[in-house]
């Protein structure tokens, strides 16, 4: 694979040869090598590492070429654009991710970016629903194929209750929330920053940091075939971003709050305590024990056809030598 170049430089590349031949002289045959390349990143306020490395344009200043940086409002969108190749590097969910992978989109986990409380579900302030057990008959926002949904999936069955029992609406996060407040939905399972923004007008029905799936960062195989040293560029990037974050909580905590346009004490809130940022890189056995356990639930839910097919998927969901070689220097 090689990175898209822009069409005016491509243009111009061209025509310079073009004249060159007619003028008889010999064109240098690596002309166009040294031609600005285009890493194409997500980044998403459900990553502030992402973040970081946006507003200090640490990768630009690495990579000979260009960045172009796509918002992604959820891990579902992140792998909308992994899959159609609009990105080469996204961030997403541990369960979208092996969702993604176990449905054929061709990505592999190349850093672990935290063990993150980022899902939990919420009820208005008023609500007269008191455990999970209350929502059988009941409606409840989520965004399929992303951690809030499959926190709710186990959410359920751990209640007792059968995924039927609850009406599930399926939006966006943001509009989960709006449909929280207003009176829409009776629940919503939630994501930070917009769940911690929220907490003044509701509260946690119910909260379980093992039901959430850690933040993985992922890329296409073509992109680590054909770029390896991009993307051993990409992870040593995110780990100098983990040591900025941990030596600056305050000023992540502010490029945060900018970007997702909450207060900043609420954004203290997810930096410092449900990051997660203080793990290792490297995508092992400790997240794979958590996928595997909710595995089953693509089957059940419908998500994937077979059994078989996330066993594969999480076999080779893991690409672990950039973090494993990785340097935040």
């Amino acid at each position: 694979m090689s990175f898209p170049r822009k069409a005016l430089t491509a243009t111009i590349l061209a025509s310079a040869l073009a004249l060159t031949a007619c003028a008889g002289e010999n064109a240098d045959a690596d002309t166009t090598s040294s031609a600005a390349e285009t890493l194409r990143i997500d980044y998403a306020t459900y990553n502030p590492l992402s973040l970081i490395i946006k507003d200090q344009g640490w990768l630009e200043e690495e990579l000979d070429g260009e960045v172009e940086w796509v918002f992604s409002a959820g891990s579902n969108k992140a792998n909308e654009n992994l899959r159609a190749n609009a990105i080469d590097v996204g961030s997403t969910a541990g369960s979208a991710a092996l969702l993604a992978r176990s449905t054929g989109t061709p990505i592999q986990t190349i850093s672990v970016v935290g063990n993150v409380e980022w899902t939990a579900l919420v009820v208005p302030q008023d609500s007269d629903i008191e455990s999970v057990e209350d929502l059988a008959g009941r409606s409840v926002a989520a965004t399929r194929g992303t951690d809030p949904y499959f926190f709710l999936v186990q959410a359920v069955e751990e209640a007792g209750l059968e995924l039927s029992e609850v009406e599930v609406q399926n939006v966006q996060h943001a509009d989960g929330f709006t449909a929280l407040n207003n009176g829409s939905v009776d629940a919503w399972s939630g994501l930070d920053p917009i769940m911690a923004g929220g907490e003044a007008d509701t509260e946690f029905l119910y909260r379980n940091v093992d039901l959430n799936t850690y933040s993985f960062l992922n890329a296409t195989e073509e992109f680590i075939e054909a770029s390896p040293e991009v993307a051993q560029t990409v992870v040593d990037t995110y780990e100098r971003a983990r040591a900025w974050a941990l030596e600056n909580p305050e000023e992540t905590a502010q490029l945060l709050a900018d970007e997702a346009d909450i207060e900043l004490d609420v954004a203290s809130i997810v930096i410092q305590e449900r990051s997660g940022f203080d793990i290792s890189p490297v995508p092992g056995e400790e997240q794979a024990g958590v996928l595997a356990n909710i595995a089953p639930i693509f089957v059940t839910s419908g998500d994937v056809d077979a059994q078989e097919d996330v066993d594969a998927a999480l076999e080779t969901l893991f690409a672990p030598q950039f973090a494993e070689q990785a340097s935040a220097e």
